[in-house]
């Protein structure tokens, strides 16, 4: 046979040949769904093992579908799919798991599903799936626990980041080397600062347990305080021992008292999930209570800001800097006016994308496709219908 191609699939009465190149990279296979046509054609005859078909959702955050890729390549009855968006309503009735990564999967694209048996998001952020949709079609839909794979690790690291890019004038830093000045510009320290951080879940508490050695004072709000630290997420006494929330928060507080925390903050830090009560929270009123001068930094969803009132308090001055991982459209517009400012600091949405986070994630996701495929209970992933 020619070494240029490879057998897909073999039964008693014919192989399935594709060029070897393909064989290797899975995404040949991702439009216009080749591989469902093949299977269509070879049938699960006996002896030979079905395929549990993985869809990764547009272009971005490619380390996804990479690393999962690599995770899964000793097994080749799980099928790892990275597909364009343009494409997905065509295949999309193909595949038994999907990650939406930042796709919008409505009602109408989840009506088209026929195998599918579990959507799930490669992090936390779940808003862009219409749960009721998925729901009625038997649909799992699941987000991956940010506290096991250092997700929550690393965006913390990122808010911190943000932070001192901000205190320390990034941009007039480049501007200053670019110069050939010394000595200037002159900026501000973490320390004494006090920092509120707005969503006091995982990366909350991340958030605040390396942000205390900077000699910082911490305001935080959450939903309910009532339950302890170690009960209310049953992995969450492993990131403080045997800390409790008063040993990282200085003072605790919950909705009503966010316009009041953030008139006392230097900094505010948005940490919250995205819905339809935290949607623009971070809004005119919001905004005004703050501090003139503070710094805003958000790495949960561009969403939860207000983007005219973001940009009034920017040319005003009231606002001191905007650091944000998250945008209101993604990718965001690079000519944007927001980003004409030198206070302002943007991410192209990597604050979870590190070399743990991702290659801890591949893992969760490798191995809840393992699990469907042997019929076996999903673990690591947190099903929330």
């Amino acid at each position: 046979m020619d070494n240029n191609y490879s057998i897909i699939r073999k039964t008693s009465s014919c192989k399935i040949l594709v060029p070897t190149h393909c064989q290797q990279q899975h995404h040949c296979f991702s439009s216009p769904g080749l591989l469902g046509k093949v299977q269509e054609i070879v049938g699960d005859g006996v002896g030979v093992e079905p395929i549990t078909r993985i869809l990764f959702c547009g272009p971005y955050f490619p380390a996804s579908h990479n690393y999962t890729r690599e995770y899964l390549q000793s097994h080749p009855f799980i099928q790892v799919d990275d597909v364009a968006f343009d494409d997905i309503p065509d295949v999309i009735g193909n595949y038994d798991i999907c990650i939406i990564k930042n796709m919008q999967l409505n009602s109408d694209l989840i009506s088209r599903t026929k195998r599918m048996k579990l959507i799930m998001q490669y992090g936390v952020g779940i808003e862009g799936v219409d749960i009721n949709a998925a729901t009625q079609h038997g649909i799992k839909v699941a987000k991956i626990p940010s506290d096991v794979t250092g997700n929550a690790t690393s965006c913390a690291e990122m808010a911190i980041y943000l932070m001192l890019g901000l205190l320390r004038k990034q941009y007039e830093m480049q501007i200053a080397v670019k110069q050939k000045k010394l000595g200037e510009p002159i900026g501000d320290t973490l320390l004494g600062k006090t920092i509120f951080i707005m969503g006091f879940g995982n990366i909350g508490i991340h958030l605040a347990k390396r942000l205390h050695p900077f000699g910082v004072k911490i305001l935080a709000t959450k939903r309910s305080w009532a339950l302890p630290l170690q009960n209310s997420h049953e992995v969450e006494a492993s990131y403080v021992g045997n800390a409790t929330y008063d040993d990282l928060v200085d003072e605790k507080g919950g909705r009503e008292d966010i316009l009041k925390f953030a008139s006392r903050a230097d900094i505010v830090a948005c940490c919250l999930a995205m819905n339809t009560e935290t949607a623009g929270i971070v809004n005119e009123n919001f905004i005004s209570s703050m501090k003139k001068g503070a710094l805003l930094i958000n790495i949960a969803r561009g969403g939860l800001l207000d983007y005219d009132a973001i940009l009034h308090h920017l040319k005003s001055g009231h606002l001191g800097g905007l650091g944000i991982d998250v945008a209101w459209t993604e990718p965001f517009d690079p000519d944007d006016a927001i980003l004409k400012f030198p206070n302002v600091i943007i991410t192209p949405h990597v604050a979870g994308v590190t070399e743990y986070s991702y290659r801890q994630m591949a893992k969760v996701v490798g191995d809840v496709a393992l699990q469907l495929h042997t019929g076996k209970s999903l673990t690591g992933i947190e099903i929330i219908n």
